[in-house]
């Protein structure tokens, strides 16, 4: 792999990373304790459960898959939780497990990327964890803006740059 090309990767995931942490901070902010750990249903996590397992699952896959850290993650209990941390703690949580994965990540060498290890039964290279992570961290991203909209009834306001862009008009038959 040419090391621009790890550097651009490296770059990337973990630039998205921070930015995705950075949009949870601000739904986080947004909400109080009851909210961040409000629950629909018995087959739904909250926002807490959410940001408790993004935690988790940056510390086993980069941290300590990559990175080589000890792994003491306890899965189960990121979604048993129902409260007991406050948003400003479930944020601090965050931003220092990304840090550490950031970390990790910008300091990977494109012979390091193509070492495999195995990872909750998975048989995967660094760069193959990498990727999955910032995927995840993604989806799960997601839900936690769809819940405090949801929440909220808010607009968020990540794209308010977009407002007044022209819309993509479809070409006609």
């Amino acid at each position: 792999m040419d090391p621009t090309l790890e550097k651009q990767f490296a770059a990337f995931s973990a630039g998205k990373l921070e930015e995705l942490t950075q949009r949870i901070d601000t739904c986080l902010a947004m909400l109080d304790d009851r909210q961040i750990w409000s629950r629909g249903g018995g087959n739904e996590n909250a926002i807490g459960n959410l940001v408790l397992h993004l935690c988790g699952n940056v510390r086993q896959w980069i941290v300590s898959g990559v990175g080589g850290a000890p792994d003491a993650r306890q899965r189960d209990g990121e979604f048993a939780a129902q409260g007991g941390l406050p948003g400003a703690e479930l944020a601090a949580r965050l931003h220092a497990t990304v840090n550490e994965a950031t970390q990790v990540i910008r300091s990977r060498t494109p012979e390091r990327l193509s070492r495999r290890f195995v990872v909750q039964g998975y048989d995967v290279s660094e760069l193959e964890a990498i990727y999955h992570v910032v995927e995840h961290f993604s989806m799960h991203t997601g839900q936690v803006l769809f819940a405090t909209k949801i929440l909220t009834g808010k607009d968020l306001g990540f794209y308010r740059h977009l407002q007044g862009a022209s819309q993509y008009n479809p070409p006609t038959p």
